[in-house]
């Protein structure tokens, strides 16, 4: 738990002209007595790609700190022009007020500032030569974004958990290293007789044999035959007149599908025949 809880910053002064100084009115509360000040600064960032260009505007101790909610008034001087990059003094960039203690950084709150020129036409033409004098300064009071770091206070209790906790209980577990990896061991013992199999398959004539010969059908087990006669028609009844009279009828079929052959006609599946359509499969 932090001793000293950030309550409310209230932004004062603003929008306003670039050269004048930020203003800041701080609340927070403090729930111990604390021996030492309280340390708030206020940076300016003026290169989004470099740290070097980085202002420390101003410092402020605050103390000696009594127990409850307190409030103050925090006031910093404006960034040095000349330690701006031209390019990157209009638009957005950011400020950071913190708060430590001992030396030790506790609180950390960051707005975005958008500065520009009082005329929309110097915005859209920036003059060469930056004019202090038109410019304006707009902190986003609205959306500040706030970082808490856990630090050592006065008492050694206060102090962060270097290291995880200590756990005598895991001591007292059965071990379990002969079980380790088992699942996948089992896993992999079974892949490999998959694999074994398989190969032992492509490699073995005869055990595609079935599949080549008879095209992955079976061949009919003993006492089919007996089974596929009983569903046959017995033709021994009939008389031999009636055989005779279908031989002759066979031969003037015979005789007369000689004939159209020779015609021109087309025997079935001929080309005279129209192509057979196909469904199409729908995907």
């Amino acid at each position: 738990m932090s001793v000293v809880s950030l309550l409310k910053v209230n932004i004062l002064d603003n929008p306003a002209p670039f050269s004048r100084p930020f203003k800041f009115e701080i609340t927070f509360e403090c729930v111990e007595q604390l021996t030492k000040d309280l340390e708030w600064k206020l940076i300016y960032v003026g290169s989004a790609t470099s740290s070097d260009y980085d202002q420390e505007l101003d410092s402020l101790l605050v103390g000696p700190i009594p127990v409850g909610v307190n409030k103050f008034e925090f006031t910093a001087d404006p960034p040095a022009l000349n330690k701006i990059p031209t390019s990157e003094l209009l638009g957005v960039t950011v400020i950071l007020l913190t708060g430590a203690y001992d030396g030790r950084e506790f609180i950390r709150v960051g707005y975005y500032v958008n500065n520009e020129y009082d005329n929309a036409e110097m915005n859209a033409e920036p003059p060469k030569q930056p004019q202090i004098e038109r410019l304006i300064k707009n902190i986003l009071a609205e959306k500040p974004r706030v970082t808490r770091f856990s630090i050592k206070w006065d008492s050694e209790e206060s102090a962060p958990a270097e290291f995880p906790p200590e756990q005598p209980e895991a001591d007292l577990a059965p071990d379990d290293a002969d079980q380790y990896g088992v699942e996948e061991l089992e896993d992999d013992e079974t892949e490999a007789e998959v694999e074994a199999e398989a190969e032992t398959a492509t490699r073995d004539p005869d055990a595609m044999e079935e599949d080549t010969d008879m095209g992955g059908v079976p061949a009919p087990a003993v006492g089919d035959e007996e089974s596929a006669a009983e569903g046959s028609e017995d033709i021994e009844d009939s008389t031999d007149d009636e055989v005779e009279e279908e031989d002759e009828e066979g031969g003037e079929e015979d005789e007369a599908m000689a004939m159209d052959h020779d015609g021109p006609g087309v025997a079935p599946g001929g080309a005279g025949q129209p192509p057979v359509q196909q469904p199409i499969a729908q995907h």
